[in-house]
């Protein structure tokens, strides 16, 4: 494996400035909005940190690893603390390992690291993208938007998040993505407190949007795909074939329950969910239908260039 990669990006469209960090599986685009100083010092910080992170979660593994619990052995290492605290909620009734919260968790510590290294000065904003998970830090009067989209770059909405808002972090989860999941979504897309927390909820949704039994899904255990995967023998979606529309429905109805039933515990803010160009909506105390053609209720803006 090659040692941890650094490179400046060129200036975003809305102006900041950009650095990619590569290493193994983990791959970030992080931007920041500030002056060039504090950015250059923000960034320092963000490089240093990144040198240890994939050693520190490579240590912890078999915990990381293992099946959540709401009593679990306090992790060494401060990103797999977050990864442990993301799920730990969840543990009561869910299956779940600290490992749905890992993208979004080490957005989160990069984040920390460079909130931390700017020591008072005036970071506009800030985001960490790492494949799709985002940590965010937004100052007075400033907002962002995440374009949400399929896999084959059909655009679905937008998120729009400001200073106002209460949460700070997106992830996205399903079938299509890097993890294995037990349920058939295209894409659940999840706001929450933080990235890790909305990483792990997210991994929860598209594993609720599902059809036990159904034969148009094929399903393999974990183990079939990963070698050494945190889901071990439990069976996972390998494809699923064009289902009717009211198939649909109850799918996505499923995820919909799940999501409801998370922003009632007050673990995550909002979700969008897509199954086969049908979508749905969970926000609040309300929740709509959504095609793949039209914006997302709570989706404000149209996204910027």
């Amino acid at each position: 494996m090659l040692p941890p990669q650094a490179r400046y990006l060129p200036d975003g469209a809305a102006g900041g400035r950009r650095l990619h960090l590569q290493h193994g599986p983990i791959d970030l685009v992080i931007g920041v909005d500030a002056d060039d100083g504090l950015c250059r010092t923000v960034f320092e910080a963000a490089i240093v940190r990144f040198e240890t992170v994939l050693q520190e979660l490579v240590d912890e593994l078999p915990l990381l690893r293992s099946e959540a619990a709401p009593a679990m052995p306090r992790a060494s290492g401060s990103t797999a603390r977050r990864m442990v605290a993301a799920v730990r909620p969840h543990a009561v009734d869910r299956f779940i390992t600290p490992m749905a919260a890992v993208a979004g968790a080490v957005a989160d510590e990069m984040l920390a690291t460079m909130m931390a290294a700017a020591t008072g000065q005036v970071l506009r904003r800030v985001y960490v993208n790492n494949g799709g998970d985002i940590a965010l830090h937004l100052a007075e009067d400033t907002a962002f938007h995440i374009r949400v989209a399929r896999e084959d770059g059909t655009a679905l909405g937008v998120f729009r998040l400001d200073a106002g808002s209460p949460s700070r972090g997106v992830a996205t989860s399903g079938r299509g993505g890097r993890s294995l999941s037990f349920g058939i979504a295209d894409s659940v897309t999840v706001v929450a407190r933080d990235a890790a927390a909305a990483d792990a909820a997210a991994t929860l949704i598209a594993n609720a949007v599902d059809l036990q039994g159904h034969p148009a899904i094929v399903r393999v255990p974990a183990s079939a795909r990963v070698d050494d995967s945190d889901l071990g023998d439990r069976l996972v979606v390998l494809s699923c074939g064009r289902l009717n529309p009211g198939d649909v429905e109850r799918a996505l109805e499923n995820g919909l329950a799940e999501a409801e039933r998370l922003i009632g515990l007050d673990l995550m803010e909002k979700a969008a969910l897509f199954l086969q160009g049908e979508g749905r909506v969970a926000g609040g105390n309300r929740a709509s239908s959504v095609s793949t053609n039209t914006p997302v209720a709570f989706m404000e803006h149209a996204p910027h260039a």
